[in-house]
């Protein structure tokens, strides 16, 4: 078993000039499910392949537990890494059968056949697809190819498997209960699993620690549940799922905690970042289910109007106009409220997250 320690890690594409993973630290311990996440073009992939060893960075080291695998000058082969690889298009052999697929790697090793077999069938049968041996990859199902891949890339016994957004080719569905059994194999195995998604409910399902990436800078690295509700800063909690992002004023402060005025119509009490004071014009994120919504008796001291209402199923939509502002919240589906009708708006201090307004977010 394996961790992985990057150090001061930067890489640069010289095509591009800027760089493309810049001055990153990050701790993955033995065993755990981490993942690294961030739109399009941030750094993630190229985080993993850094890893994997199929490039060298221009700055810092890379470590498997004490061994140095990566540097500027020390590059340890990919093969020589005790790493597993699966890849977004699965890379599955058309005209090999999935045992002929998933036993390519133990040939490569000179494993013997009766061994080889052996460990096959045990890699078949944890991720779900014994009996399937004889079959060709355009007799079984995309998910089910998915898990040809996996299959392949544990039977080799890896200390390490990294996986390069290896659902995103599949339904909504499928992909969903894929990350189910994901899970399950990385708790079965035990090994050390470093995923890179851009789907922030994958992330948050699968993950002992999110890394979250922007611009080629470690942003936030912690756990899910911190990771949604304590973002760090604007930018992680505008890329964590639904969240209204609003200025306010800090109309009173009391030690840590604070009272901000929103639209001059809306008050809330959260705590406040360190060097903040009354006065200072903030950022405030609130998460639609935190948000609760009771119907006005007066018009004059309500808090807003619903403008838009949207039945889900699971949960109802509201829209709600605080003054020139808009505010998303979804409540319970047996919360009913007519559009039009004036409403009080209350959140719990705990859930408001506040940020100190920099020149980007204004």
């Amino acid at each position: 078993m394996a961790g992985v320690t990057l150090t001061g890690i930067s890489k640069t594409y010289s095509q591009a000039g800027m760089p493309a993973i810049n001055d990153l630290d990050l701790e993955i311990r033995d065993g755990q499910f981490v993942t690294l996440l961030g739109p399009s073009g941030c750094g993630k992939t190229t985080t993993l392949r850094l890893i994997a060893g199929y490039m060298a960075p221009d700055a810092g080291t890379i470590h498997a537990d004490d061994r140095l695998i990566s540097s500027k000058d020390t590059l340890v082969p990919p093969e020589h890494r005790g790493m597993g690889m699966v890849f977004q298009n699965y890379a599955v052999w058309p005209h090999k059968t999935v045992f002929e697929n998933v036993v390519f790697g133990l040939r490569l090793r000179k494993v013997p056949s009766a061994k080889a077999r052996e460990r096959v069938e045990q890699a078949l049968a944890l991720v779900g697809l014994s009996g399937y041996e004889r079959r060709l990859p355009n007799e079984i199902s995309g998910g089910q190819q998915q898990r040809v891949a996996l299959a392949r890339s544990i039977v080799v016994e890896p200390q390490i498997l990294l996986l390069d957004e290896p659902l995103s080719n599949l339904d909504a569905k499928l992909r969903e209960h894929m990350r189910t059994e994901l899970k399950q194999l990385q708790r079965r195995i035990g090994i050390t699993f470093i995923y890179v998604t851009h789907d922030q409910a994958e992330a948050l399902a699968l993950s002992d620690q999110i890394a979250v990436i922007h611009e080629g800078r470690l942003q936030q690295f912690d756990s899910p549940r911190e990771i949604y509700n304590r973002p760090i800063n604007r930018t992680v909690a505008d890329f964590m799922g639904n969240v209204n992002l609003l200025s306010g004023k800090v109309i009173s402060a009391d030690g840590a905690k604070g009272e901000i005025l929103i639209a001059d119509r809306l008050r809330v009490i959260a705590a406040l970042p360190a060097g903040i004071e009354r006065g200072a014009v903030v950022d405030v994120a609130l998460r639609p289910e935190n948000i609760e919504l009771k119907r006005a008796e007066t018009n004059a001291n309500s808090s807003g109007k619903i403008v838009d209402h949207t039945f889900l199923g699971n949960i109802s939509e509201y829209h709600i106009a605080v003054a020139d502002r808009l505010l998303r919240v979804q409540t319970h589906p047996s919360v009913r409220i007519a559009v039009g009708d004036d409403v009080d708006i209350s959140i719990a201090p705990e859930t408001v997250n506040v940020f100190a307004q920099t020149e980007t977010s204004r």
